[in-house]
């Protein structure tokens, strides 16, 4: 048989040895037990760490200090807005209504906290375990892709944090249906609202890689993202309107970024596409 009619992947894989589905199930299980293990440590390092991790990260969104606040009140007296745009969470006590309380919202942050650290490491874990059923043509489209994934989720998370938190936490800390409730709010409420808004912003972020390869196998397309793209527009501004304050200003700020990752997400189906066709080009001109 001439040399090129000779499967590349065949020269390239021929020589590893064929897994059974149970050898794919225990290399699989290896590559969980180390993305546990990552967590693990990274919960510890933030267990240890206790009292820096609460009053400098998660307490600090209902904090003037906070950079988002301050940026605002800059921004808006930098355009001649005055205060209209400026605000500052309200005033407000966090407490523990149970024993052990304090101690279960420090093991459950640890934990979150210590996914979001190995978070590179648990996805380049699960990369090594699916990228050797790829063909070489399909890794080519594939380079960078932990870097890729791991930049979007951590620009994710802390667009969550820096801008989503502080909008919720002063519109949900300052709403108050009658003035005999005494703003009081429990620690592990605060804490669940904080990773709530931040964390899953991080996979939200992960939308053009998903797109990337729902496309490569055609599952979405270009044109019927177009189709929806006053859909998306639409669900955009409701989570905009219901996680911030009742101005347009708040909306601007969330609903922007997601619009322009969905707007990034339509051009990177249309780039896959155009490529398919282009290669489809190449073979039936050979």
């Amino acid at each position: 048989m001439p040399l090129d009619q000779i499967d590349v992947d065949e020269l390239e894989h021929g020589d590893e040895k064929e897994m059974s589905f149970f050898d794919h199930l225990e290399e699989l299980r290896w590559h969980l037990i180390r993305s546990i293990g990552a967590i693990f440590v990274g919960a510890i390092l933030v267990f240890l760490s206790g009292s820096w991790v609460f009053d400098n990260v998660l307490f600090w969104p209902k904090n003037e200090s906070f950079p988002t606040y301050r940026f605002l009140c800059w921004l808006s007296d930098a355009v001649g807005l005055g205060d209209a745009a400026c605000f500052t969470p309200p005033s407000f006590k966090l407490t523990r209504l149970h024993l052990e309380e304090e101690f279960m919202t420090h093991l459950k942050v640890a934990g979150v906290l210590g996914f979001v650290m190995s978070f590179p490491y648990i996805f380049w874990e699960m990369w090594r375990f699916i990228s050797p059923g790829l063909k070489s043509s399909e890794r080519k489209y594939t380079r960078g892709i932990v870097f890729i994934c791991s930049m979007l989720f951590f620009l994710g998370v802390a667009f969550g944090y820096f801008v989503i938190c502080p909008f919720a936490v002063s519109f949900f800390a300052s709403y108050n249906i009658s003035d005999q409730v005494t703003p009081g709010i429990q620690i592990s409420s605060f804490v669940n609202s904080i990773t709530m808004f931040a964390v899953p912003a991080g996979v939200v972020f992960e939308l053009p890689v998903v797109i990337y390869f729902l496309s490569k196998v055609g599952l979405v397309t270009p044109e019927g993202m177009k189709q929806y793209r006053r859909h998306a527009f639409l669900a955009i501004l409701l989570l905009s309107a219901f996680i911030t304050p009742p101005d347009v200003i708040s909306q601007f700020f969330i609903g922007v970024p997601l619009y322009g990752l969905y707007e990034i997400s339509i051009s990177i189906s249309a780039r896959v596409l155009r490529n398919a066709q282009k290669r489809e080009l190449e073979l039936y001109e050979t």
